[in-house]
């Protein structure tokens, strides 16, 4: 039997000798969030995650994760004089877990964040059971925090002054409480700050936007874009394409992918920013470049984080020039942000201006922004604003590429300036009605690993396909044709690639059905695209060639497609990693030896590809995830784009 995707991936921690005996008496242990005791209630950096562990004699905390955790501190349980729930914590506490307890020893307290009432009361009921019987229980307690210098329950502003609540060691574990009892002298709590009203919606507040890449019209109701410059965006006319306004007044439509938003917290605005680039890539691009304090931002494998490679040649000897940098959270609201833990700032860009003239901490300064972004634009889904049938005489035809799926691919040019790829359809290859048809919903597919659709031609036969233009061709010619120039993460890389189109498309409930090297494409840069996605349901003779001269991809298919023909994005992913290893093996056929009557008998009695000599194991660990029987226990294209990624940054 199959294991689980996780099992292929994660790896089970093994138990030190330490662990144990340790965990023979463990009572308690989870990770909880601890307040400093020595930083002020307001300091960004005031809550540290903490692994703690409740055993009969100690309560002890560690920083990192369990299997890998340094002892920060412990507590003797038997010199704890009071454990019990703040009252009111909640209004006050600025990390993510709000429920808070107190565990007061020899002179301290230690304030504890728990993520839930349950958790919270959990361990507090487990401390009173072990405490019950010190000598040393406080009679009275401090029910609230003490914060900036005073308790904010009785307005004390000495830490060692007596309670000012009675405390009840059995409250929680069995007796119910004793009754509180009148406090003379005790001062009443100050009353909260009203919360600010929300300011009334500005419903004439502009949108305005920055342009990422300069944009030429090809239509008259189009607008030009010029780099950096800002424009008003008026009317979002569809995804793509949106009405927008320059600072001269003048109106047209612009593509929705060559502008962002202008906000302080919006990265796509910074030449230095990166979003979709992979550890690799990033690696590659810095020591092309080869200049000291080259630097990227980009997106880590850990949703929601960002990641700082930065490049020098002073690394010395035997060490990587490169380091890669998590930018962190310092804990609190609103959010803080650091490379450097002394250094914290409100927002990414003022945390990246100050180490541009700052190291402090890190290899070298952040001296030179390296990006692709000004270097090449995206597609756009159409050329303009609702156009998707092309005049074929703009068209100018150019080399043969090869034989595609439906006949004969040629370079060409739009208006003898655009370049392009232009499918010229075989008479009797497809239905063209219903392509034509749904032509039009392919075009709003638009994705950075997705090939482009641009339009059609229909007017005239043979219709003509117009897509982006690719120029190192079909990924199976490009691996066989390069084959032992590549090492594990660059063909990874082209995995990742992959993957984050077909996660665009399992999201847009598209269904690709015949997923495969031979149907992805490379460009100059080395990027990996899919292409022909939906294009076999139009195919009127069930063995058609693919752009590549293969058959029909029995030996690409899960058992419910060759037996039921029943398509879903879980058949594209039992395709995916036959496609992973078609890349680790350099572009070998799959199933080589073998023919497609023998390929369903030995996939239907549990028989799958073996793992290529380039694959490590929790790579080959992705591909077999992708090769369940069960199509409901295959996992997303999401869950393989994590994992995929978090090979590749290291994060096992």
């Amino acid at each position: 039997m199959m294991e689980s995707f996780q099992d292929f991936i994660f790896n089970g921690r093994e138990t030190s000798d330490q662990e144990v005996e340790m965990n023979s008496e463990i009572i308690l242990e989870e990770t909880l969030y601890k307040r400093s005791q020595q930083k002020k209630w307001g300091s960004p950096l005031n809550y540290k995650e903490r692994l703690f562990v409740l055993t009969n004699s100690k309560l002890t905390y560690y920083e990192g994760r369990p299997e890998k955790k340094n002892k920060k501190g412990s507590v003797d349980i038997s010199k704890v004089k009071c454990v019990e729930v703040v009252k009111n914590g909640t209004e006050q506490v600025t990390c993510q877990n709000k429920y808070a307890f107190q565990v007061v020893y020899d002179s301290n307290t230690l304030y504890i964040f728990a993520a839930t009432p349950q958790s919270r009361d959990l361990w507090v009921k487990f401390l009173k059971e072990g405490i019950k019987n010190n000598n040393s229980i406080l009679h009275k307690y401090h029910p609230l925090f003490w914060s900036d210098g005073v308790y904010q329950c009785c307005r004390q502003t000495d830490k060692l002054a007596p309670g000012c609540e009675p405390y009840n060691i059995f409250g929680g574990v069995g007796s119910k409480p004793l009754p509180p009892t009148p406090i003379e002298n005790k001062r009443p709590p100050p009353p909260l700050p009203p919360e600010p009203e929300p300011e009334p919606a500005n419903e004439d507040k502009e949108e305005v936007v920055i342009a990422m890449f300069d944009f030429h019209p090809v239509e008259a109701h189009d607008l030009r874009l010029v780099t950096g410059e800002e424009y008003v965006v008026l009317e979002r006319k569809d995804v793509h394409w949106w009405k927008a306004r320059n600072k001269y007044g003048q109106e047209g439509y612009i593509p929705s992918n060559y502008v962002t938003e202008k906000k302080l917290d919006n990265l796509d605005q910074y030449e230095w920013y990166s979003s979709n680039m992979n550890r690799n890539k990033a690696e590659q691009l810095l020591k092309t470049e080869d200049k000291e304090g080259g630097f990227i931002v980009r997106n880590s494998s850990q949703a929601g984080m960002f990641t700082v490679s930065l490049y020098t040649k002073y690394a010395g000897e035997g060490s990587s020039p490169i380091r890669h940098y998590h930018i962190k959270e310092a804990q609190g609201f609103p959010k803080q942000y650091y490379l450097a833990e002394k250094h914290v700032f409100d927002s990414v860009p003022d945390m990246i201006e100050y180490h541009k003239h700052n190291a402090a901490g890190l290899i070298t300064r952040l001296r030179y922004p390296v990006c692709l972004k000004n270097k090449t634009a995206p597609p756009t889904a159409g050329f303009s604003y609702d156009k998707w049938e092309i005049n074929p005489a703009e068209l100018t035809f150019m080399k043969e590429l090869g034989s595609g799926l439906f006949g004969v691919v040629r370079l060409g040019k739009w208006r003898a300036q655009y370049k392009v790829a232009i499918k010229a359809i075989r008479e009797g290859a497809m239905s063209e009605e219903d392509f034509i048809e749904e032509a039009k919903v392919m075009m709003k597919l638009t994705h950075p690993k997705l090939v482009q659709l641009y339009g059609v031609c229909t007017e005239k036969r043979p219709i003509y396909i117009v897509t982006e233009f690719m120029e190192y061709g079909c990924l199976l010619n490009y691996l066989r044709q390069r084959q032992g120039q590549f090492n594990a993460d660059i063909l990874l890389s082209m995995c990742q690639d992959v993957c984050e189109g077909m996660n665009y498309l399992e999201n847009s409930n598209f269904i690709h059905r015949d997923l495969a090297a031979r149907n992805c494409l490379v460009n100059d840069l080395g990027v990996v695209k899919v292409s022909d996605f939906g294009m076999t349901r139009y195919v009127l003779d069930n063995q058609y060639t693919s752009s590549c001269g293969a058959k029909f991809p029995v030996k690409w298919s899960p058992p419910e497609v060759f037996n039921y023909s029943k398509f879903s994005s879980k058949s594209d992913i039992w395709s995916f990693g036959v496609l992973m290893w078609e890349v680790f093996t350099e572009g070998k056929m799959p199933f080589e030896s073998y023919s497609n009557v023998e390929v369903v008998e030995m996939v239907t009695r549990g028989e799958r590809l073996y793992r290529p000599r380039l694959a490590t194991n929790r790579i080959y660990g992705v591909m077999t995830a992708c090769w369940h029987e069960k199509p409901e226990a295959r996992p997303k294209f999401y869950d393989l784009l994590l994992a995929i990624g978090q090979i590749l940054e290291g994060d096992f």
